[in-house]
């Protein structure tokens, strides 16, 4: 690949994200690839101290509004910082969550809107969307169940949601899903994580083969 491939891995929480990106490195890195993992929000300094403010769990005044912008900031930053220059060295970025966990959950569940939603995030990215985007899907009951169960897990501000905002995520998903059908695979993650991994290697591969 002369330029490189950004991956994103999306869905709601407790979909098993974290875990089968652990995998997903160790195996395009023997399969000789030179990968970079990252996150959002985060993967730099300057925006994981804006995921300190967002995720906090004593931030509950926070307006929805005001989360939606700190989001976008956090991935300007971490985009120029980070994705596009490993991108022009040619390199496979492994993001956790992108720009459509913004369309799902401040444009979705929070209600905002996709369209205000999009619009902070297109001058924040100026175009610069994923090759490849892969949609863990979970049921709500079941992620959040793994969450209580993770011991070693972070929980943050979102986790304290209700069920009914967790659905509304789901149903954002589906809703980005319908807005970029070309990019966004679908991946069953009520599937053990084994199984989980397996599909999203395969489309991975698929992806990848594409390309060459």
């Amino acid at each position: 690949m002369s330029k490189g491939l950004f991956v994103t891995v999306e869905g709601g929480e407790g979909a098993g994200k974290t875990t089968v990106l652990d995998k997903i490195e160790v195996a395009l890195k023997e399969k000789g690839y030179d990968v970079i993992r990252t996150r959002e929000p985060g993967g730099i300094r300057i925006a994981e101290q804006i995921r300190e403010v967002i995720l906090d769990v004593a931030h509950t005044e926070m307006d929805s509004r005001t989360e939606a912008l700190l989001y976008a900031a956090a991935r300007r930053q971490h985009l120029v910082e980070k994705v596009i220059p490993a991108l022009e060295e040619g390199k496979i970025v492994l993001c956790d969550r992108f720009l459509d966990s913004s369309l799902a959950y401040q444009g979705y569940a929070r209600g905002i809107g996709f369209d205000d939603i999009r619009a902070i995030n297109e001058f924040a990215i100026c175009g610069s969307l994923p090759d490849l985007t892969l949609f863990f899907d979970v049921d709500p009951a079941i992620g959040l169940s793994r969450i209580k169960n993770d011991n070693e897990r972070e929980i943050n501000r979102l986790d304290q949601e209700k069920m009914q905002f967790h659905r509304q995520v789901r149903k954002g998903y589906y809703k980005v899903m319908d807005v970029y059908p070309d990019r966004i695979k679908l991946i069953n993650a009520n599937q053990e994580i084994e199984d989980v991994f397996f599909d999203a290697m395969k489309e991975i591969n698929h992806f990848i083969d594409q390309k060459l």
